[in-house]
């Protein structure tokens, strides 16, 4: 029976199957021996072991248009990445990771910034940034609803993965658009001031016609993808796009090269400082990642 694997937690897949029952099962070891995973979003082929109990065992897992390793998911059509304008604070380095990772997969992404009515100048200069780095930004409140259609209409009759660190209000987004979501608001801690995790692993949700969404747990730190480079690092900010290839020299890391075009667009604010900032440490971090595996 084919099916769609709609949340996976404790070696348990929860598998929404076409004869639209929702079977638990476990993976065969078949997949261990391949060193691959089923991940929530694969449609997959499974095995009736008891009818009554709705248990089963993944046979196979059908190809996949894409996967992404955090979050885990499978098939999806966009990243929807959420953040705060404040309460928590937003982290630009954190930000623009997410992006990096984003990017380095090809993953269409929309960046939703979240409690624009704690800060409009704020909200507003973050959008600037990103618009100007080629990503579509959308400023929403789930508290007055600011924004909210507008994400509906992005959503709807796509499989949409939802990211963001928590207490950046995106339960209670989703829960404004999608009473039946379900998903639970958290409270804000005070001392920190961040929000508690409140989805603990991610889930699979049909939500309108053809329309899913892939919650995920909130995250407070990113890493780089593995296979990104301090080469390949300038492809995954698009805002560099229209300057590589024209700086003095054809190795340029846009660093501390002179005559770099990267540079000077910098300098005449067609890319952002903050974004040139990511781009620095990011490439420091490489560095040191590299002399840590010559080691």
């Amino acid at each position: 029976m084919i099916g769609k694997i709609i949340k996976g937690i404790g070696g348990f897949y929860y598998v929404a199957a076409e004869d639209g029952k929702l079977y638990e099962c476990k993976a065969r070891g078949v997949f261990r021996k391949e060193g691959m995973r089923p991940l929530v979003g694969d449609d997959c082929r499974i095995e009736i072991l008891d009818a009554g109990k709705n248990t089963g065992n993944v046979e196979e897992v059908l190809p996949r248009r894409n996967a992404l390793t955090r979050p885990a998911v499978a098939n999806t059509d966009q990243a929807i990445v959420i953040f705060a304008v404040s309460s928590p604070e937003p982290s630009f380095g954190l930000i623009d990771r997410y992006l990096v990772g984003m990017s380095y997969v090809d993953m269409p992404v929309i960046l939703v910034l979240n409690k624009v009515d704690q800060n409009r100048e704020r909200a507003e200069t973050l959008c600037e940034i990103y618009k100007k780095a080629g990503y579509p930004v959308l400023l929403t409140s789930a508290k007055t609803g600011e924004g909210v259609e507008l994400l509906r209409d992005i959503l709807e009759g796509k499989t949409s993965v939802l990211s963001g660190p928590s207490g950046v209000g995106k339960s209670s987004l989703m829960n404004r658009l999608f009473p039946e979501f379900g998903a639970k608001t958290g409270e804000i801690s005070e001392k920190i001031g961040r929000g508690r995790h409140t989805t603990r692993h991610s889930e699979l949700s049909l939500v309108g016609t053809d329309t899913y969404l892939c919650d995920t747990p909130g995250f407070s730190s990113v890493e780089l993808p593995e296979r990104v480079d301090e080469e390949s690092l300038p492809l995954c900010f698009p805002e560099f796009e229209p300057y590589l290839g024209k700086c003095r020299f054809v190795s340029c890391r846009h660093l501390a090269e002179p005559d770099c075009a990267v540079k000077e667009a910098v300098e005449q604010g067609e890319i952002g400082r903050s974004r040139y900032a990511s781009y620095q440490a990011f490439q420091e971090l490489l560095k040191n990642r590299r002399k840590m595996e010559w080691k």
